[in-house]
This record gives structure tokens, C-alpha cells and sequence, in this order.
């Protein structure tokens, strides 16, 4: 269960800011991109930074959308000082060198030990757990108290209940969606980008006998009763159900004990993936500026600041330390099985680094054939699956 340290955190956090604060020598503006940059997200790290001592300089998701954006917008604008979200994918290229304006800095934080496997040795380090969950109501206005459980995220389209699905290609929680959806579907050999044909057959049934109702998550369709199952992202479901009430008159009603809803079981478990931190290489950045800015990295990536984070966001920190601070017990929806770091037979790769080989593919896939269209009536044609090019469907559209 989740702990309810408000107090206690924020006074960790005052004590973490004094240990930090002479560290930041300097008065220089810390450039920072991100996709988990929520308003609220901004608005709080603008401020905590400030107590501490810091500057910073991020944009909201207003500007700045998905983790396709924010890796975009740094690799363009090479003024980054530091990137923190992302997941696997994205930090598996970044690191790899994939961008050519973006290079992580060598650095080692004192907390490495606190975040287990969630590190890329000397480069970046795990924030912030974050999976996809597929969710259902039990109630009358779902399954009637039948469980739900599926060999795969893809039986979904089977399911016999109405689902929500998402109404567009881009974003972090719907790339991962669709990782979870495809995993059933690997097949190295594959011209389609490494998913067998059947794959991308599957999917388009997902969207073409989906519901999408203009929400741009799945809770809210699921909280008001408009559909029977849909997918949300981990880190913040326990607030939402908290705030059901206030946009339901059917809400789903239980957090960390359901009562009217759960999570559909899967046999090959759900795609985790973790946001990390990472410092950048910054042309004309003095040795001074980079220390303040390998000081706010240390700060923001201590048990105290996650714990705070973890506490105002409803997320799980990697950060044992802080996890600690924050839960007497794993969630539920964190003990679920990791098909990311599942062995892709026929490669020497895991799931997540196979993702990462063939995301581009896969976007320029959804995009070239019209996926996930927001408006039913003008929906696209099914491709006609036995004439594809797939030579062609994996390249960018010509502009």
C-alpha cells in the first residue's frame, strides 16, 4: 500500500535541497527536454528546482508532445544540457549515437546502486517505471463480474466486448501500446518491419472495430461506462481513480483494492519500459556549468526528490530508496510480467532493443497505410494485405 508521507517527503526533499544547493556554483539556466512534461510535471520541477538552488528551462507538453518530439526537438536545437523519460527505445538509440547532434555525457550519479537494472553503465540512469495496463469493468456496465484474461495483448480483438482505442499514430503511451499489441507477431524474417503480416492485420482490427472517443487516454471512456476495456498508462491510474467521481456518474471505484474493475491478465505479460536521466554534451558549456548541471542530475535523481515526485504523480520511482520512502508494498500493477526484457528468438536481442531496431518501420507503417484514424466515417480502406510493398511501407512518405 501506498504511503501518505506528503509531510515527511517534502521535508527529505528541504534536506536534499541544503546538501545540493553550494553545489550549484553558477546562475546558469539548465536546459532540460522531456516527454513526461505535463503542466503539472513543469510547473512542480520549475519550482522544486528553484528551492534547490537550480534554473531550469523545460517546455510543457503544449510545445513539446511525446517522446518522438522531445528527442526531435533536441537533436535539432543542440542546446540540451540533459534529457529525462524517454524509455528503452529512445535511450537505447540515444545512447547508440543514432542522433547526430545529441552525444550523453560520461557520468556516474552517487544513488547508481539505488535503481538496479535500470541503468545504462556510465551514461543513464532509471527515474521512473512505467508500464501499459489493459483494464476492464466488472460491474454491469462491463463484464458482469466475468474475469477477463488473454494469452496475448492482441486477443483483445476477440474479446467480444467493445474496447477503446487510441486515434493516433504518435505518443509515448500509444507506441507502447502498440509494442505490447505486435509482441505476439515478431518474426525477424518479416520484410514488414519484423512483424509478420498477420500482425499488422491484427492490428488494423484493432483500430477498425475499436472505439475511439476523441479521449486522448483510455481511462476516461472506461470510467464513464462508454466502453468495457481499454488501456491506460501506470503512473497515474491510482490518481485517477481517486478523481473518478468527479467525471462519472458510474466511476470506477477502488485503487489499490479494485471494486468494480481490474486488470485483464495476460499470458505474455505487459511492455514495462523505464524513463531515465541522462546529461548531454553541450558545445560551449564551461566545466562550471557542467557541474551544475551534473549537480541538479544528482539531485533530481535522489530517493528524495523521486520519492517527492513519486508521491505528487502517483508514479513508481526505479529508485528502491525512494520506493521505499513512498510504498510498504510492490502495486499490483508493477508485479506484472515484462515482456520487454523477454530473449526475441532468432536475434541477440531483447524485446525492448527489437522494438528499438524497427520503431521507425513500424511508425512509418501505421503512417503510410492510415492507422488509427480519429473519425470512424472517413476511415481507409484495409490495405489489401497480399500486394503490399513493404520495401515502400517501411520508408518515410515521400514529402
Amino acid at each position: 500500500m501506498k504511503r501518505f508521507l506528503t509531510l515527511v517527503v517534502a521535508l527529505c526533499v528541504l534536506m536534499s535541497v541544503c546538501a545540493v544547493a553550494n553545489a550549484a556554483a553558477s546562475d546558469y539556466t539548465i536546459r532540460i527536454y522531456s516527454n513526461s512534461n505535463s503542466t503539472e510535471r513543469v510547473t512542480w520541477l520549475i519550482n522544486a528546482a528553484k528551492e534547490a538552488g537550480f534554473t531550469i528551462s523545460i517546455d510543457d507538453n503544449s510545445v513539446i508532445s511525446g517522446d518522438t518530439a522531445a528527442i526531435q526537438a533536441a537533436n535539432e536545437n543542440k542546446d540540451g544540457d540533459l534529457i529525462f523519460g524517454l524509455n528503452e527505445t529512445r535511450w537505447s538509440q540515444l545512447v547508440g549515437g543514432t542522433y547526430e547532434n545529441l552525444k550523453v555525457m560520461d557520468w556516474t550519479p552517487g544513488w547508481v546502486d539505488e535503481v538496479g537494472e535500470y541503468v545504462y553503465p556510465g551514461k543513464a540512469y532509471g527515474l521512473v517505471i512505467q508500464n501499459v495496463l489493459m483494464l476492464y469493468r466488472k460491474d454491469e456496465l462491463g463484464t458482469n463480474g466475468q474475469e477477463l484474461s488473454f494469452e496475448h495483448w492482441a486477443d483483445i480483438v476477440d474479446c467480444g466486448y467493445k474496447w477503446y482505442r487510441q486515434g493516433k499514430v504518435g505518443g509515448t503511451t500509444n507506441s507502447n501500446i502498440n509494442s505490447a499489441m505486435l509482441y505476439a507477431f515478431v518474426d525477424p524474417t518479416s520484410p514488414a518491419g519484423g512483424i509478420s503480416v498477420d500482425g499488422w492485420k491484427t492490428l488494423w482490427n484493432y483500430c477498425a472495430n475499436g472505439f475511439y472517443t476523441g479521449d486522448k487516454y483510455g481511462f476516461d471512456p472506461l470510467n464513464r461506462g462508454d466502453v468495457q476495456v481499454s488501456t491506460f498508462y501506470s503512473s497515474s491510474l491510482y490518481g485517477n481513480i481517486d478523481a473518478a467521481a468527479d467525471s462519472s456518474s458510474s466511476p470506477l471505484l477502488g485503487t489499490l483494492e479494485p471494486e468494480n474493475w481490474g486488470i485483464v491478465e495476460i499470458a505474455d505479460g505487459t511492455y514495462y519500459i523505464a524513463e531515465y536521466l541522462g546529461i548531454l554534451e553541450r558545445d560551449g558549456r564551461t566545466d562550471e556549468q557542467t557541474e551544475t548541471v551534473k549537480a541538479f542530475a544528482e539531485w533530481f535523481g535522489s530517493a528524495e526528490t523521486q520519492a517527492a515526485w513519486a508521491d505528487e504523480f502517483d508514479s513508481y520511482p526505479c529508485n528502491a530508496a525512494a520506493a521505499s520512502m513512498i510504498y510498504d508494498e510492490t502495486p499490483a500493477i508493477y508485479t506484472l510480467k515484462n515482456c520487454s526484457l523477454t530473449k526475441v528468438e532468432g536475434t541477440d536481442m531483447n524485446y525492448a532493443e527489437y522494438v528499438a531496431a524497427h520503431s521507425s518501420e513500424w511508425t512509418n507503417i501505421m503512417t503510410n497505410l492510415g492507422f488509427y484514424w480519429a473519425d470512424n466515417s472517413a476511415a481507409p480502406a484495409e490495405p489489401d494485405w497480399d500486394n503490399l510493398d513493404w520495401a515502400v511501407l517501411t520508408q518515410a512518405a515521400a514529402q
